[in-house]
């Protein structure tokens, strides 16, 4: 072809039916560069871009954990780098913020964002752990405590919109969950192999689920391929309750079997009592709950802590998100913070 030819025109993917099916062509907000636009459009909207996170409660966090320049940080829950960014901006210089994260498809990608963004390793270290794994991440630097600790309990938007990673009951995809999806057992396989009691068990501990029993009964022991499959059989359990008190029984249960499969208790539960021991004398941890077992296990251990005098300051109330954050980040709602100093 010669130079001066223009290349042939290429027409945009059709799709058949009214509007494309697969995730990556339905949501442009994907390519952001490709579409600022569309971008814009959905934060407008008060929505959260596909494959992408708002950070919750930002000033609310920097606000208890006072991020000073030069001090150690650590972000326990790394996800998009929301947090990370934030608090990176204000121990420049001098400072280092190390972020741990389970998930080893989206750590490389805050990882490449937050390098894109000028935080090189001299100020940011990246480790593959969940925040049970602390004192061993914190080991890797060569530190035995940290100035400030947070830990964002929250499933990631990214997670959440994806329909190949199984967590939402938006999308079809398989009916997986797993926050590292090299380890461990599927949702789909746990289900398979648990009995009706304990599962009704697992849905009234991890998300206060009124139906527990009669869902227990009817999913328990049975083979759900993808989303949409436990999904269908959740509305035909309930079908004799509103649409309303289905759809929030939808989430509670997609959430309990989340918890359970990523064993996010016994985790959470670890971490709690390690905390005390990552932090420097006069060091700040504030952790960022979404339901009620979360919240009422930071708030007993640190009570407890408290009592001991192992924290010499606690939050006395929880601090809920703002009624501007919550109406434009909906996320937020049930979002609770709480803090201690050692």
């Amino acid at each position: 072809m010669d130079e001066s030819t223009p290349p042939p025109h290429r027409r945009r993917p059709r799709y058949p039916g009214k509007n494309p099916r697969l995730f990556e062509h339905k949501y442009k907000e994907l390519d952001p560069a490709r579409h600022p636009e569309t971008v814009a459009k959905v934060l407008a909207s008060g929505k959260t871009p596909a494959g992408s996170h708002v950070p919750i409660m930002v000033a609310e966090i920097l606000e208890v954990l006072l991020p000073l320049p030069g001090i150690f940080a650590v972000d326990c829950t790394l996800g998009y780098g929301g947090h990370a960014r934030a608090i990176l901006e204000r121990i420049r210089p001098g400072g280092h913020l190390l972020g741990l994260d389970i998930d080893p498809l989206e750590l490389p990608r805050t990882e490449e964002r937050l390098g894109a963004d000028g935080f090189g390793p001299e100020q940011f270290t990246a480790v593959k752990s969940n925040y049970a794994g602390l004192p061993a991440a914190l080991a890797k630097t060569g530190r035995t405590g940290a100035d400030l600790i947070l830990a964002d309990l929250g499933v990631s938007s990214m997670q959440l919109d994806n329909p190949s990673r199984g967590f939402s009951t938006k999308f079809d995809g398989p009916l997986d969950m797993r926050m590292n999806p090299s380890r461990g057992v599927s949702a789909a396989q746990w289900l398979e192999k648990i009995s009706p009691d304990k599962l009704a068990a697992v849905l009234q501990e991890n998300a206060d689920e009124p139906h527990s029993q009669l869902l227990g009964s009817t999913l328990a022991g049975q083979s759900f391929a993808t989303t949409v499959d436990l999904v269908t059989a959740i509305e035909s359990a309930l079908k004799r309750f509103p649409k309303e008190e289905r759809e929030l029984s939808l989430r509670r249960v997609f959430q309990a079997i989340r918890i359970e499969v990523n064993e996010e208790f016994t985790a959470l539960d670890t971490f709690l009592r390690l905390l005390p021991g990552c932090l420097n004398p006069g060091g700040r941890a504030a952790i960022l709950t979404f339901h009620s077992g979360e919240d009422r296990r930071v708030k007993k251990a640190f009570q407890e802590s408290h009592r001991e005098g192992v924290y010499q300051e606690i939050a006395r109330r929880v601090i809920r998100a703002s009624p501007d954050e919550r109406r434009n980040n909906p996320r937020s709602t049930s979002a609770k913070l709480r803090w201690a100093i050692r």
